[in-house]
């Protein structure tokens, strides 16, 4: 009975340790993600080229990472291989349409939008893995859900317009979906084929700029003649941090976290966006839209999964049903 206790609880740690060293790894991804939005908007390139670009100058860092990966610790799966191109369409998707977004009602108030995917992807493991999400998240969604809405500036007079408002409300919350499903698919794929994570993010990667480039007749275009020294910098600087740095870090850490976890850890990424966003570009979200963003920010601590004391930073004794 002794051995059985001292065999276990070292296990339990090494638990413990994975769990917390896989939620740090998707906070400093979603810290890399929160000047996207920012750079966006600094580099001032079209919205449809902006998505294609940022995702084509990543794949030039990527596809030598993801060969030198490929050697040291052999080839991803096939399966894995299918999930990143079909969650690289979903990435597309999203980028495409949020890139839009950010020149309808702001960068900080885009990427706080496009967080609907705290909802949508535990909702998508719990459809189709049957993973149940904690009890204390579902009571916090409809808290999240009319803090999104309240963000999004409907009614309050953001943006430049009432109908550039709606039309950037309905991107960004379609750009959230598509991240939530990528985010749903990256997982799997890591987890069909763990170890091999810069492979994954470079085929999800190339997908995704391929649909980003099929997609933008129906937005600005697609037009790289006349951008200027400092945007293609600006752009490099948005494809290194905001795309292959911080979807390794994400793509690693989600592999171990529950989907409610990850998709509230990542809810940082907003938050600090409006905070940039307000520091670099002066934008001032209106009063309803902070009501908004404390909505969403009360929802994550209700759902105890990205604060102080939230499930996957603490000890087990401590946690709460639904891992």
């Amino acid at each position: 009975m002794e051995k059985t206790r001292t065999i276990a609880q070292p296990r339990r740690q090494s638990t413990a340790r994975s769990r917390r060293a896989a939620s740090l790894s998707v906070l400093a991804g979603a810290l890399c993600l929160s000047g996207s939005a920012v750079l966006v908007k600094l580099a001032g390139v079209d919205p449809s080229t902006t998505a294609v670009l940022r995702c084509a100058i990543a794949c030039a860092f990527l596809v030598p990472l993801a060969l030198w990966e490929r050697r040291r610790r052999g080839a991803a799966s096939r399966t894995a291989t299918l999930w990143a191109v079909v969650a690289g369409i979903a990435l597309g998707v999203d980028y495409a349409a949020w890139t839009a977004s950010i020149y309808h009602v702001g960068a900080g108030i885009s990427t706080v939008l496009v967080n609907v995917q705290v909802i949508v992807l535990p909702a998508l493991a719990f459809a189709f893995d049957g993973e149940r999400p904690p009890r204390r998240f579902l009571l916090a969604v409809p808290a999240m859900g009319a803090g999104i809405v309240m963000v999004g500036g409907i009614g309050a007079g953001a943006g430049t317009g009432g109908d550039r408002v709606v039309s950037g409300t309905v991107l960004g919350v379609l750009a959230g979906v598509g991240y939530a499903v990528y985010l749903y698919l990256t997982r799997r794929g890591n987890r069909a084929s763990p170890g091999k994570t810069v492979q994954s993010l470079a085929w999800a990667t190339l997908s995704a700029a391929i649909t980003a480039a099929l997609l933008a007749p129906f937005g600005s275009g697609l037009d790289i003649t006349g951008i200027s020294a400092r945007s293609w910098l600006l752009l490099l600087l948005l494809a290194v941090l905001g795309q292959v740095i911080a979807w390794m870090f994400i793509n690693t850490g989600s592999a171990e976290l529950a989907p409610s976890t990850t998709a509230a850890l990542l809810l940082v990424h907003p938050i600090l966006a409006l905070a940039l966003a307000a520091a670099v570009l002066a934008e001032r979200p209106q009063p309803t839209q902070l009501v908004g963003a404390v909505l969403v920010v009360t929802g994550v601590a209700v759902a105890g999964n990205a604060v102080p004391g939230a499930v996957a930073l603490l000890p087990r004794g401590k946690r709460g049903a639904g891992r």
